[in-house]
Formats: structure tokens, sequence, C-alpha cells
């Protein structure tokens, strides 16, 4: 009889534990197939995070879509129409851009009437436009400064005066770049991503041979000469608004010393929010993601600080404080919607948050 029992507890136990594991498996099986839901919806849908208002809109979803003043729509047949093609014509370019004028005439001698010989004048004109592109040239621009002395000073005087005339300072001292040059140089290479071996093949191509060593050199040089007092005194004033954005992104150097080509660097952005009368947007590259870059960056700064979820944020000092982006919330929620099946996706919690954040961002 005790051993009948004994036996019984145990298929009773080994019953409950197997329950245990079942009702274990079914919630990974869940978890599992939600993942493969979400993995599949990344890697096949729309990319864009926009969703269905009705179908969320689980709490008024007639009283929202409802206008009872609207009478009932008539159907209408709608003919079928074409669109025109249109071609590129003046009006589509700057109003600005120079006109060059081409006169096609007929030499004077051909223009006598083969009937009567008589001379024959314009009786009319026909126009016809056309965009030329003229690409860059390169010119030499020789300064040359005259420098003055006074002759009778010369003939009865010890002391001649000598006065020279203004000349502007060249943008790089020592240097035989130009302003424009300069500015070519770095439109094509930080706004068209042409990289400086590619200008160098496109200099030489015009028979200039200016290589991308110095080419690099104009740049770092006018960036410390130039840009950066620029950038203190934009970082100066961006510190002084009481609501900032911050994040950043990850990027490789190469050739970066003391670190490998394939490790991470960081780019870090900070810029002002939408009640600045003037946008300010500064970057700040640091080899790492560490907290003491945002710290050393914001010193002079005390307000709000909307950024992401990273913790290095929120390691600031306390008169920075930091409000959370809900644009990374919601796509939480909508990352738990899309993990669920077609007919429990409707009325869930995750539905209810992305609800919630759209609401928000009417306002």
């Amino acid at each position: 009889m005790k051993t009948q029992e004994i036996t019984a507890e145990k298929l009773l136990g080994l019953i409950e534990e197997k329950d245990r594991k079942i009702a274990e498996l079914e919630q990974q099986v869940q978890w599992l197939m939600s993942q493969i839901r979400l993995a599949r919806h990344k890697q096949f849908g729309a990319s864009s995070e926009r969703t269905d208002a009705v179908q969320l809109s689980i709490f008024n979803e007639a009283e929202s879509g409802s206008d009872m003043t609207v009478p009932e729509p008539v159907l209408t047949e709608v003919k079928a129409h074409y669109r025109k093609r249109t071609r590129l014509t003046t009006d589509k370019l700057p109003k600005d851009l120079p006109v060059e004028i081409i006169e096609h005439k007929l030499p004077a001698k051909d223009c006598i009437c083969p009937e009567c010989g008589s001379e024959m004048h314009t009786m009319g004109k026909e126009t016809r436009e056309e965009l030329k592109i003229i690409p860059a040239k390169a010119v030499i621009v020789r300064h040359i400064q005259h420098i003055y002395a006074c002759r009778n000073c010369e003939a009865a005087s010890d002391h001649v005066p000598i006065i020279k005339a203004d000349m502007p300072e060249p943008v790089i001292k020592g240097g035989f770049a130009s302003p424009e040059t300069i500015a070519h140089i770095a439109v094509q290479k930080f706004m068209m991503a042409s990289p400086l071996y590619r200008q160098e093949q496109e200099w030489k191509q015009n028979g200039i041979l200016l290589s991308r060593q110095t080419m690099s050199n104009w740049l770092i040089k006018a960036c410390h000469d130039w840009l950066t007092p620029i950038y203190e005194e934009m970082k100066r004033r961006l510190c002084e608004h009481e609501v900032l954005h911050g994040d950043e992104t990850t990027l490789q150097v190469l050739k970066e010393p003391g670190k490998a080509a394939q490790s991470k660097s960081y780019m870090w952005l900070y810029r002002t929010s939408g009640e600045a009368k003037h946008q300010l947007v500064l970057y700040d590259y640091q080899p790492d993601r560490k907290h003491i870059h945002p710290e050393a960056f914001l010193k002079n700064f005390k307000g709000y600080l909307h950024a992401d979820g990273y913790e290095g944020y929120h390691r600031l000092p306390e008169k920075i404080i930091v409000v959370g982006c809900l644009a990374h919330l919601r796509r939480k929620f909508f990352d738990a919607f899309k993990t669920l099946p077609k007919e429990k996706q409707a009325g869930s919690n995750a539905a209810i948050g992305v609800a919630y954040c759209d609401k928000l961002f009417q306002f």
C-alpha cells in the first residue's frame, strides 16, 4: 500500500513537472514566433513606422471617424486622363542665370532676293533655348603690390617715405591656395562625397598636378584658422539655449593613432530645439562613447537635453535634465505590435502604447 502511494506521488510530481516544462516551452515558442514575425517585418516589410490610425483607435474609432452632417457619397464615373510629359524649359531654371544670345544671320551677299535681286529684310525671328554647362576652370591670380616713394625726398632728403598699396593677406600664410579653391575642394569632398584622391585625378586631367596631401593640408589649415573660431562661437550660442537635442552615431576612422581601422569611433550631434529662432547644429567627433564627452561639450549648458536611453546622458551634472525621446519609446511599442498575430493586434497593450504616442505627436 505504501509503495503504491509513493508511486502515485511520484507520478503526480512527474506530471506536474512535465506540465511546467510544457508551459515554459509554449512560452518559448510564442516568443520565438514573435521574433520571427518581427524579423520578417524588418526584412520584408515597409521600413516606415506609420500605422493605420483607424486600426489603433480602439477607444473611439466610430466617434473619431464619423460626421453626421456629411451626406452619403454619390458614385460618379471618373474619366480616364493622360499625364502630359513636360520637358526642361527655362521657366524651371533660376531666374538670375545669365543669358548668352547668339544671332544667326545670313551674310550680306546671301540677303539678295533670288527672284528680283533686291535686298531682303528680317521679317521675323525664331527662338530656341539651350542649357549650357561651363565646366569649372582654373586661373592664376597674380597679386602685384605697388610700392610708392617720393622722388623729391630721394633727391633732397636723407629720409625717403615708402608707402605700400593695400593687398589682402593669403588665406593660408605662405601658400598659393585661394579662398575659392579651398571652398571648392571642401564642397566636393564633404557635400558631393568626392574623396581627395578622385579630385586629384580630376585636377590631373586638366593638366594641374595638385596632390591629395596638399589638398589635405589646405583643408586642415583652413579649418584650424578660419572655421574653428566660428565653431566655438556657434557652440557658445548653442549652450545659451534652454532646450537641446543630443545623439551619437558610430563611424570608422582609418589610420587613427592607437586604434585599429575596424574599431568604432563616435560622432556626437547637438542641436537646438524647435523653439529656437535660429537653428544651430554642431558635430563633435570623439574616439569612444564615454559620458565625459557630452559632459565636456555641455559644460556651459543648463537646461533640458532631449536624448535617447543611453545611460551616459543620465550621468551628466544635475544642472542638465535629460528628457526621454518619445520616438524611441514608440518604436518599442511598434515592434511589440508587429510581433503579435493579426488577430491579437487590435486592443493589445502595444496598440494602446502606439496610439497614445501618436496622440502626443499631434500636438
